[in-house]
């Protein structure tokens, strides 16, 4: 049965496995900033309303102000889109009839949006550390490599001086480098690719402000890279693209500084904590540098199980069905507050005692 290939999609998970969904459910297959919004979106919300009438600024205003003085680069680098998944799409129309390098397990809209144009795929299954010399090699005959930093749905960091190499080599080959930093926020700003940008035309660095900001139904993302790149691109894109809303608020939340560092305070805590607790019941946990774990049963045969387990009683975990090199026998964890969190340890810890010896 092909499960839903997204999280954040409980009711659809649901009705795909012909399952009662419980009045209550806690889903920690997304992994948007359990904290919610900055508060000063509740606060000022009712200011917002006069944006509804008016066009939005056709290139992103005051975002792309407001991103371009957050990264130190000039506003012509970069493009703002309805999320990052538009930016993704476009970017994909670059590579019809190319060659692209994707390295699994890792989100799965890259092999999507290539699919349309006949993108031909390379794959590399890694589920940790990068076998370096190998993508070297591949990337001599892509056109393109996908990279997802830190990845999803391990947390796995790649260390940047990989990243580097990696994009020196690319750019000796005519290769692109598409560097996806979605959960870069939850580390630090000083692993971010960005400031290396003006030595490499062939890097696309994608951001998303859905995680750090819990801003999922806003809908804003940007591309940074050098002119020529970020021109083509919005040569692809409609006119207004993003809306006021997004881009107004979105400017907004470069300014949360200490918002930022409670939210990485905050998953550090949880994510160290829920390891813990995964290894003292003996699970293989893959090591993760953001706002979730990803994890292996001590008998993955048991995995079905436990996942429709956990679902009857309304805990939903991201199932890894459509992530190559995981295949299902793996599941990710989002962080939530610490009630929840608790919750979800209580459940498991209750599954295991009754199954441990199956």
């Amino acid at each position: 049965m092909l499960l839903p290939s997204h999280g954040a999609n409980a009711q659809q998970l649901y009705q795909r496995l012909n399952m009662s969904m419980p009045e209550t459910v806690i889903d920690y297959s997304e992994n948007v900033n359990p904290l919610g919004p900055p508060d000063f979106v509740k606060e000022q919300w009712v200011s917002y309303r006069d944006l509804i009438t008016k066009y939005p600024h056709p290139q992103g205003e005051p975002f792309l102000t407001a991103a371009a003085n957050y990264h130190g680069v000039s506003s012509e680098q970069i493009l703002i889109g309805n999320g990052a998944a538009e930016i993704f799409a476009t970017i994909a129309i670059r590579y019809q009839h190319k060659k692209a390098l994707i390295i699994h397990p890792t989100f799965s809209e890259y092999e999507a949006t290539l699919a349309p144009y006949q993108t031909s795929i390379k794959e590399i299954i890694a589920i940790g550390k990068l076998p370096i010399e190998e993508v070297l090699s591949e990337l001599e005959k892509a056109d393109v490599i996908y990279i997802c930093r830190p990845n999803n749905p391990t947390g796995y960091l790649i260390p940047l001086e990989e990243i580097i190499q990696i994009a020196n080599h690319a750019k000796r080959y005519n290769c692109d480098l598409v560097l996806d930093e979605a959960f870069l926020d939850f580390i630090d700003e000083k692993e971010s690719f960005i400031p290396y940008l003006n030595n490499f035309n062939n890097v696309i660095v994608v951001r998303s402000m859905t995680k750090m900001y819990a801003i999922p139904g806003l809908r804003l993302g940007y591309a940074i890279a050098n002119k020529e790149i970020i021109n083509s691109l919005r040569s692809m894109l409609p006119h207004w693209n993003s809306n006021a809303l997004a881009t107004t608020i979105g400017a907004q939340c470069f300014m949360e500084t200490k918002y930022r560092q409670r939210t990485v305070d905050f998953a550090i805590k949880a994510r160290e904590d829920f390891q813990q607790f995964l290894g003292e019941l003996d699970c293989r946990v893959l090591p993760s540098n953001t706002n979730f774990l990803c994890f292996q049963l001590p008998n993955p045969l048991q995995s079905k199980i436990f996942f429709e387990h956990l679902l009857a009683r309304g805990y939903v975990l991201r199932h890894t069905e459509n992530f190559k090199g995981l295949d299902g026998d793996w599941f990710r964890v989002g962080m939530k507050k610490e009630e929840q969190m608790e919750q979800l340890k209580k459940e498991m810890t209750s599954w295991f005692e009754e199954n441990s010896s199956s």
